[in-house]
């Protein structure tokens, strides 16, 4: 207990400095203004500062990606409550009660709702990465090349939950990415594989530009595609919140803030799915029901608490295991990658107090957004103003330059472009880009884990069997996999049902 501390305090006390303060506070404005726009999502974000700060040092690097991070996801608020437009799908919860507050001429009370839940959520999730983490970590310790094969199969497997109600889109973007990941020479012999004889591919498909035409090349020809443009509301009221009136709602921030960490922990879980499932949690237990929909502070309360906490939910399970918990912490995940900073088991070993200085830099930014979200709400509504004309193509050329940039190759402008058309089309048709990502990142892993694994068995599958950890594994992705086959998914769901009256049933008996 007491090396954690120490460990806290040294990781405050690095970043105590003026060159970190800046970056923290010019990444977060950035972060929230990429939100507030639609169009722009987290993960493009993400994404495309990644490149921006490859020539960074490392530390400030991840520094300014989590502030865009955290920024971003609470940006698309303001967009949700004055456009009704979710700024990124974390959002989308924020828009009933948000908006019909504003149009109530509620809008600064609505603001300054979301944001005092955002920053209290992001400390509450904060904590539970310093807490969960380094235990998660050193139960990852034992694991071996086959616990990695399987770990990494079941992050694919998870893609399938990603896209919602068709799973099976969900696990071929998922193969995509596995399939890209495997081209250009091979680890072990240089062997070529799926080169097609084309010089250019040995080296592979680069991360970054991969990640640049996914998500801001793809986001650029979609936006374009459909504008959408809306009248902002009207901003007449005060945006300082009632403190009162956020201690009334309490309870509602504990819970949703618990239940958007816990939903975090699920690969492949995105930051909509603890919005969500905080504001029915809030739905089912509010003394006010029939304000849900028409302007409830409580239902915004937990809209915005739950996205906000699973941010460092997905963080989690990223540093811990090597498993993104969503689309942005995959990017951040290839990010910590390419500059040096393996996440998975090894990490407290290799950098055993990178963790803290993570748990410094969401606090950071979450302080950072209570800051801009309180006193910088008037100047930042005249982002919501720029064009989507204008906007769209200066997003274009920082793509190119990014894709460009990392290792000055024209090859990855090519990449770039030609999976970012794909994307476009492939977007069109329903399939989401998120576990494209799950794929790109996890290729690498599932691939050496599997191939090690069996130099290390002589050839035999065995081991990826009957070794404790990867059986249990292993069973966990059969398992999931299973649930998608609706007269499997049946069964389970009736025996539960049956344990459960068995259970009310022998429980009233003793009583």
């Amino acid at each position: 207990m007491l090396d954690g501390l120490i460990n806290f305090a040294g990781a405050f006390s690095a970043f105590a400095n003026f060159t970190t303060l800046f970056n923290v506070a010019w990444a977060t404005l950035v972060g929230i203004v990429i939100g507030a726009l639609p169009g722009l999502t987290a993960t493009m974000g993400v994404a495309l500062f990644t490149t921006l700060t490859y020539r960074m040092v490392p530390e400030q690097a991840i520094l300014v990606l989590i502030a865009v991070y955290v920024g971003a996801i609470y940006g698309g608020s303001r967009s949700a409550i004055l456009l009704n437009i979710p700024g990124t799908a974390a959002n989308a919860a924020s828009c009933a009660d948000g908006y019909a507050l504003a149009l109530q001429g509620q809008a600064g009370r609505a603001i300054g709702i979301a944001t005092s839940g955002a920053f209290v959520s992001t400390l509450i999730g904060v904590l539970c990465l310093a807490l969960f983490t380094p235990l998660l970590a050193e139960v990852a310790l034992q694991f071996g090349a086959f616990e990695f094969f399987w770990l990494a199969l079941f992050g694919v497997t998870m893609s399938g939950s990603i896209v919602g109600g068709d799973p099976l889109k969900g696990w071929l973007m998922g193969l995509l990415g596995l399939f890209i990941a495997q081209i250009g020479q091979e680890s072990q012999y240089a062997f070529n594989r799926f080169t097609f004889g084309w010089d250019e591919l040995s080296g592979g498909i680069a991360l970054i530009p991969a990640l640049v035409g996914a998500f801001g090349l793809a986001e650029v020809l979609t936006t374009l595609s459909d504008p959408i443009e809306r009248r902002i509301a009207d901003l007449k009221d005060s945006v300082l919140p009632r403190w009162r009136e956020v201690f009334q709602y309490r309870w509602t921030v504990l819970r949703s803030g618990i239940i958007g960490v816990l939903t975090g922990l699920l690969p492949g879980v995105g930051e909509d799915a603890g919005a969500w499932m905080s504001y029915a949690a809030a739905n089912g237990l509010s003394k006010e029901k029939e304000k849900f929909g028409k302007g409830s502070i409580d239902g915004l309360m937990a809209a915005e608490t739950g996205d906000m906490s699973s941010i460092p939910g997905h963080i989690i399970p990223c540093l811990a295991l090597g498993i993104p918990g969503s689309a942005p912490s995959a990017v951040l995940m290839a990010a910590m990658i390419i500059h040096g900073v393996q996440p998975g088991p090894m990490l407290m070993i290799e950098h055993p107090h990178f963790i803290y200085h993570v748990v410094a830099m969401t606090t950071l930014a979450s302080i950072t957004i209570l800051l801009f979200g309180l006193f910088g709400v008037r100047p930042l509504l005249h982002v919501l103003k720029v064009r989507r004309a204008i906007l769209m193509p200066i997003v274009f050329l920082l793509c190119t330059v990014g894709a460009f940039a990392t290792a000055s190759r024209l090859f990855d402008i090519y990449a770039m472009l030609a999976i970012g058309v794909g994307a476009y089309f492939l977007r069109r048709r329903g399939y989401e880009m998120a576990p494209l990502v799950l794929g790109l990142v996890l290729g690498p892993l599932l691939d050496k884990s599997l191939r090690r694994g069996l130099v290390l068995s002589d050839g035999s599958l065995l081991p990826f069997f009957t070794r404790p950890i990867a059986m249990a594994f292993a069973a966990v992705t059969i398992f999931t996999l299973l649930l998608y086959v609706k007269p499997f998914k049946a069964a389970v769901t009736s025996g539960r049902r049956a344990i459960v009256r068995g259970a009310r049933t022998l429980f009233v008996r003793r009583a």
